[in-house]
């Protein structure tokens, strides 16, 4: 009893002092406790003295067996033991009723010589969950319902209730919990996790769980085997997530009914100007480092609007902006998802609908580039799987590492984490597989149509970038192969066969594929789009195409839409003239509704425009030359076309150039393309300006890249965003084609007649070229006289009396006989307009 007394005196903190040897502990394990029963005696202040192997086995039992007892006004301060949940954690729920002060404190041995705190812990009245640690000697207390039955607590701590402690309710009979929470934008990243006690010994999971914002939770947790459940109740609408208010209505379009008054400029919006560099993109193919393909955007574009509207445009065609697939897709004509906007042409606050606006606001019209005819070779995001297999697991013969500029060990897309751009959802379960898989491309894959393992240095380079036709889905594509040889100047394989592996023709016919592609492009002209320009238009049947067309008009009336038939001649079919082809593959044919291509006027207009390649053909035979020889006898033609005043004519564009090979940008003298825009500005027609020949940019260099080791920089398609930064923008202003093209700009847009008006009285002069533009009858009424190389006199007769005022020079003519003479200088043009304003804009180098 002497070792009980000693400690009695010591007040000891650490264990209570044996009064007797303990039941059932035998000497052997009073033994090996010792040493340890000792040291926490010493530490505690006990004076341990030699005692007993029993006594100390006894002290030891004491020590394992420690414990708290809760004391308050709930028990009147007696001694209630709490429930050990770990070796340092105690708890106990109390229900603190009929007192006005209530309050608790935590004791150790139930005599006081150890309690906490050092002031009475006061609650309001209720019951409460109270848990103490005994380490650090915190208590922490939380509100339940009631003790009742000693029913179990958890709780929920997150961004709701800034990670304080919220009880969850228990379902009776079961060992879950559960509450109702609603995640409202109290924290950037919404998440949660469940606590047992309310001071982090004991929460689940390890790492919080992230839930959606604006969404209200039923969040379930199972206190077995503490799994986490969230479902969905439904959205959060209010306070902070509330809806942005509706944005004020954009500024009505300019009007659409006649685009006769219209002049385009032609962006390939990936090449024009970079507004966002965290957008650009490089391809696989062609890789010319610091020029990535992607590299222009619509935030550019956005930015360079007024650019546009100073030279004198009206309105705006852009490369077909939905997303693209293939090795070389920044031009936009290998279409994989109709139905949304390429991101890497698109940023914040400068999406395809943000340009659309911007460019109505200012008065310009947006022309879609649209294509019908292919899709690209990974088929269609959502809709059909074109067979390949992963192009990360493609590696090239003699196995040495890829090292591709971005791409490093394999082709894969670099920006994509798991190194794939055909997310494909459609695609097989094990193409799917490795779409969140193996970044690398080192993991075996068996093809599963030849057996064979990948990676494997030099296997069959068709089966990652190739297209089997036979193998492809007869919904949706043709499956006669490809173009080849001659082909190209017949209308069935011509239009059934693709015209490339990455360019993959469509059934268009099938009302599958006209359902998924109205549907898309209906949301663009929803989206305010003015007019469409369609892609490889002999590509397909004409009853097909108008079948789109009509569609499209009757969903937005009024629509213009003008189409791309590429021909390299007149091309106006060999039941009209020495040609090599018929006439239902070339352009007049899609104008027209005859059914008979030797009678063009045996069906009337078509209500379809095309891009006036006929025309264009002759210009390596006459600008290249410097002379006008020959365009009269195409202008005698325009009656073949439904409308020939809504052709829409040009000089040169991203595909082809009026050179011998119909291959290279314009390398001539400028005073022979100066000549050249003042015929498409004066004649019938809808001018349109591919962007950079205002400056002559890239002037001799191949349209598309040529050859198999040729960049983009080499060629007409390079970046041209070089040309409007600040300090190049006046040096660009400052070029003779950009004032000749405004002033040219201000002449059209002033003279309804050389809009709108038909041709009459063409003659070729010497090396010039004349003819009168009569619109409604004399409403509008232009006489116009085109120079070349040499000063040019005209003499024009049968014209309308009255007074003329050149729009060029000011020179005022009088005409009582119905003939008007003038002379016009070098590279120059007589605009004599009919009652006209006079002399529109300041000389240049080639109107004066």
């Amino acid at each position: 009893m002497r070792d009980h007394h000693r400690c009695q005196r010591q007040q000891r903190r650490v264990c209570r002092c044996p009064r007797q040897h303990p039941v059932g502990l035998d000497l052997s394990s009073a033994l090996a406790v010792a040493p340890v029963v000792f040291a926490a005696l010493v530490a505690a202040g006990c004076d341990p003295h030699p005692a007993s192997p029993a006594a100390l086995a006894s002290v030891a039992e004491a020590v394992a067996a420690d414990s708290w007892q809760f004391r308050g006004t709930p028990n009147n301060w007696a001694v209630t033991a709490m429930t050990a949940t770990s070796a340092t954690v105690f708890t106990t729920c109390q229900t603190f009723s009929g007192v006005s002060d209530p309050r608790f404190k935590i004791d150790h041995f139930g005599d006081w010589s150890e309690s906490y705190p050092a002031q009475d812990f006061r609650v309001a009245n209720g019951s409460y969950q109270i848990t103490f640690n005994a380490t650090a000697k915190q208590i922490t207390t939380q509100a339940v319902a009631s003790c009742a039955g000693g029913t179990d607590t958890w709780q929920f701590r997150g961004t709701p209730n800034s990670w304080g402690t919220t009880a969850m309710t228990p379902i009776a009979g079961t060992s879950r919990h559960s509450i109702v929470m609603a995640f409202a934008r109290q924290d950037p990243s919404p998440r949660f996790k469940i606590d047992h006690h309310g001071d982090w010994t004991e929460s689940y999971p390890a790492s919080d769980v992230p839930v959606a914002d604006c969404t209200e939770y039923d969040i379930g947790f199972d206190a077995t085997t503490k799994q986490i459940t969230t479902t969905v109740r439904s959205a959060v609408t209010s306070g902070a997530c509330a809806p942005p208010p509706p944005p004020p209505p954009p500024p009505p379009p300019p009007d659409s009914s006649d685009f006769r008054g219209e002049t385009i400029y032609f962006v390939m919006t990936a090449r024009f100007f970079d507004g966002d560099t965290t957008n650009n993109y490089y391809n696989r193919d062609r890789i010319k480092l610091g020029d990535p393909q992607w590299r222009g955007d619509f935030k550019g574009l956005i930015a360079q609007l007024d650019y546009i509207k100073d030279l004198g445009f009206t309105a705006i065609w852009v490369t077909p902006p939905v997303v693209n697939r293939s090795g070389l897709d920044y031009h936009g004509y290998h279409a994989y998802d109709w139905t949304m906007v390429d991101p890497r042409l698109e940023s914040p606050g400068a999406t395809y609908q943000d340009f659309i606006t911007a460019a109505h606001a200012r008065g310009l019209k947006v022309v879609q580039d649209v294509v019908i005819n292919h899709s690209s070779q990974y088929g269609i995001r959502g809709k059909v799987f074109i067979d390949h297999l992963p192009i990360k697991y493609y590696r090239p013969a003699g196995g040495a590492p890829i090292a591709n500029g971005p791409y490093q060990g394999n082709l894969g897309d670099y920006l994509s984490p798991f190194r794939e751009d055909n997310d494909n959802p459609v695609a097989p379960p094990w193409f799917v597989a490795r779409q969140t898989s193996d970044p690398a491309g080192t993991t075996p894959l068996v093809d599963p149509r030849t057996g064979v393992t990948v990676p494997l240095a030099g296997y069959d380079a068709g089966r990652f970038f190739g297209v089997d036709s036979a193998g492809l889905d007869g919904q949706w594509y043709h499956l006669d192969g490809f173009i080849a040889g001659g082909d190209w100047e017949s209308a069935t394989p011509l239009q059934r066969k693709s015209i490339a592996g990455d360019a993959i023709d469509l059934a268009t016919e099938h009302p599958i594929v006209r359902d998924y592609l109205d549907a898309a492009i209906e949301h663009y002209l929803d989206m305010g789009v003015d007019a469409i320009r369609l892609d490889t238009l002999k590509h397909v049947e004409r009853g097909d195409v108008l079948s789109y067309v009509n569609h499209w008009k009757a969903h937005k009336p009024g629509l213009f839409v003008f189409g791309e038939n590429l021909v390299k001649g007149t091309g106006f079919g060999s039941e009209i003239t020495n040609d090599n082809a018929s006439a239902v593959i070339r352009p007049w044919w899609y104008t027209r509704l005859t059914s008979d291509p030797a009678n063009p006027g045996g069906g009337g207009d078509s209500g379809l425009a095309v891009l006036d390649f006929s025309l264009f053909s002759t210009f390596r035979d006459n600008i290249h030359n410097g002379n006008f020889g020959g365009i009269g006898g195409v202008l005698g033609f325009d009656w073949l076309y439904g409308d020939a005043t809504r052709l829409v004519t040009f000089f040169q564009n991203h595909d082809v150039g009026p050179d011998n090979d119909f291959k290279f940008r314009f390398n001539g003298e400028t005073w022979k393309a100066a000549i050249a825009y003042n015929l498409l500005w004066t004649i019938r027609g809808i001018p349109c300006l591919y962007q950079g020949e205002e400056i002559e940019f890239m002037k001799g260099a191949p349209q598309d890249i040529d050859g198999p080791t040729m960049t983009l920089d080499q060629t007409g398609r390079a970046y041209f965003g070089d040309h409007l930064t600040r300090d190049a923008i006046a040096t660009t202003q400052a070029h003779p084609l950009y004032r000749h093209i405004r002033r040219l700009n201000q002449i059209r847009h002033a003279v309804p007649a050389l809009q709108k008006a038909t041709m009459s009285r063409v003659d070729e002069q010497g090396n010039g070229l004349s003819f009168v533009r009569d619109y409604q009858n004399g409403q509008s009424y232009a006489v116009v006289g085109l120079a070349a190389a040499q000063a040019q006199s005209f003499t024009i007769t049968g014209l309308r009396n009255g007074t003329y005022r050149d729009a060029v020079t000011g020179r005022v003519v009088t005409v009582s006989n119905g003939t008007v003479a003038f002379t016009v200088n070098a590279s120059s043009a007589g605009i004599y307009v009919l009652d006209g304003p006079g002399k529109i804009g300041s000389d240049g180098d080639f109107l004066r």
